[in-house]
């Protein structure tokens, strides 16, 4: 960056790095310009300066004793522009005419670009009018301008694979462009049941880009609420803080990047087409921090790069919410492109069906809030044991649960383990329930009673239900069977009930419980206990 000084006005800058491809120049118009706003002139000046940066169309800026402030009152617009400060925004109201935000001005700007002090913008689509006089004979400076980021991210950032890949990849391109990087980071926010969002950092001197997940109670720990993220997430706009002086120490990470030899750190949000607010962060050890040029072309280039982050968020995002609301297998078979309602195949699968004793009893007398807590908490022991067990939990109907274990049907091998598989999800969900049982904290508060029926057989597996809303789910004879099986739990006294099918795969020891004739079904089974379930626990 060399600056350079005119004669006329005093309080003139002009940048460019030394290979000419970004520029930032503030200059004296040669001539009179005019904004005007309903039939009047909101400003009028022979003394404005013109504002050429990269490929932004030119701005012109106004002596404040040229500008109608009388017709002017600030908002609570907040943005923030690395290498300016934050600008102060203006609602310009002329007769009946009112523009929010129509102008801005920088009162305390940074000290590289304490130029623009004093002076008044305003955006060109917000007025009515603009005339610009040019002085005769005087020819205005015409620069085209070049941002390798920018070409970067137009030309070769596709070919990242991931998140990871693409930060690596983006860090590399700023350190390519002379960027004196020590820190890079990116924080996106999620929607997931589990993580509030997750991190991706580089820093000199360590390989690769490294990523970690950001569970919610991290959101309530002195390190986040301390941290810049969070008035960067609240819509301040960014903020930059000097390290290399006493100044900007308000936060721990910038102590944190002083003490490791920093001089300069920048924050600056990263906005998704939603409005979601995330964030990055970089921080230099260079001397005298960042040069206006770069911190320029990243400002220039971040919206770019924001839509690259979101397209593997919105992915991640799908990947998350169809697991979490389909399971991990069905989620698959989705984002594979089985989507059309009939998209199915028959499958040999070990079939789960589990049933809350005594719902109804327990929903008259507690609150909603209670039972729901209550309810969730026996999903956590059922659903939970299966999904420990590599199971996959189909759907959640009223207080059931339907939950499958594939195998093949060719591999008997495949089958046992599948059975395996059921019998210690099942032996996991009766402990977990024990578990709860005696750790009540109140003592009138109803225990959890449950019954699980395990069965065997053929179902076919795919989208069934309207054009518009399709769930994944299973159906066929063996699906109505195991419901029937489990049914059986409480006339039977048993917790857990597995069909003759079941055993023929899982050999063990069983008490037998009889032939029954299945409601609905069409046949009779014989039915078995495992010997180590006992008898259904009892209220207390």
């Amino acid at each position: 960056m060399e600056p350079v000084t005119r004669a006329q006005p005093q309080n003139v800058a002009y940048t460019r790095n030394d290979r000419g491809e970004y520029h930032v120049s503030f200059e004296p118009y040669h001539g009179r310009v005019r904004a005007v706003l309903n039939g009047k002139a909101v400003a009028d000046s022979s003394k404005a300066m013109v504002l050429r940066e990269g490929r932004l169309p030119p701005v012109w800026y106004f002596p404040r004793e040229d500008v109608r402030m009388d017709l002017m009152e600030p908002t609570e617009r907040r943005t923030h522009c690395p290498f300016r400060g934050h600008p102060v925004y203006f609602t310009v109201t002329v007769g009946a005419r009112r523009v929010e935000n129509a102008a801005w001005s920088y009162e305390e700007p940074y000290p590289e670009s304490a130029y623009v002090r004093d002076y008044v913008a305003f955006y060109r689509e917000a007025l009515d009018e603009w005339l610009e006089e040019p002085q005769a004979g005087v020819v205005e400076p015409a620069r085209i301008s070049r941002n390798p980021l920018i070409d970067w991210l137009a030309v070769d950032a596709w070919q990242a694979r991931s998140l990871a890949d693409l930060v690596a990849r983006w860090v590399e391109t700023l350190r390519r462009a002379r960027v004196p990087l020590m820190r890079f980071a990116l924080i996106t926010r999620s929607l997931h049941p589990l993580l509030a969002g997750s991190g991706y950092r580089w820093e000199k001197g360590e390989e690769g880009v490294k990523r970690g997940s950001i569970g919610y109670e991290v959101l309530e720990t002195s390190r986040y609420l301390d941290s810049p993220l969070v008035p960067i997430f609240e819509g301040a706009g960014g903020l930059r803080r000097r390290l290399d002086d006493d100044s900007g120490g308000d936060f721990p990470v910038t102590e944190e990047i002083r003490a490791l030899g920093g001089t300069d750190y920048v924050a600056m949000p990263l906005v998704f087409s939603d409005g979601q607010i995330n964030a990055v962060t970089l921080a230099t050890d260079a001397p005298g921090g960042f040069d206006v040029i770069h911190l320029a072309q990243i400002n220039e280039a971040l919206p770019l790069f924001g839509r690259l982050v979101e397209v593997f968020e919105q992915r991640e995002k799908s990947r998350t919410l169809l697991k979490t609301y389909l399971g991990a297998q069905s989620g698959g078979r989705v984002l594979d492109g089985l989507v059309r309602r009939g998209d199915a195949e028959d499958i040999h699968a070990v079939i789960w069906f589990c049933d809350l004793r005594d719902s109804s009893a327990m929903a008259a007398s507690m609150s909603r809030a209670r039972f729901l807590k209550h309810l969730n908490a026996f999903f956590d022991c059922m659903a939970g044991a299966v999904l420990d067990n590599d199971g996959e939990v189909l759907r959640f109907i009223g207080d059931a649960a339907l939950a499958i274990f594939p195998f093949s049907a060719d591999d008997a091998e495949d089958g046992a383990r599948a059975c395996a598989r059921a019998v210690r999800a099942a032996r996991d969900a009766l402990e977990r329930v024990a578990a709860f049982n005696e750790d009540r904290a109140d003592a009138d508060a109803r225990a959890i009673r449950v019954g699980i029926g395990l069965h065997v057989g053929d179902v076919t597996y795919g989208n069934i239900g309207t054009r518009a809303r399709l769930e994944f789910t299973v159906i066929g004879a063996a699906a109505n069977e195991a419901a029937r099986v489990e049914s059986l739990c409480k006339e039977l006294d048993a917790p857990v009930i597995v069909s003759r099918d079941f055993v023929e795969h899982c050999p063990g020891e069983y008490r037998s419980l009889g032939v029954h004739g299945l409601r609905g079904a069409g046949r009779e089974l014989e039915l078995f206990a495992p010997q180590w379930s006992g008898a259904a626990p009892r209220r207390p």
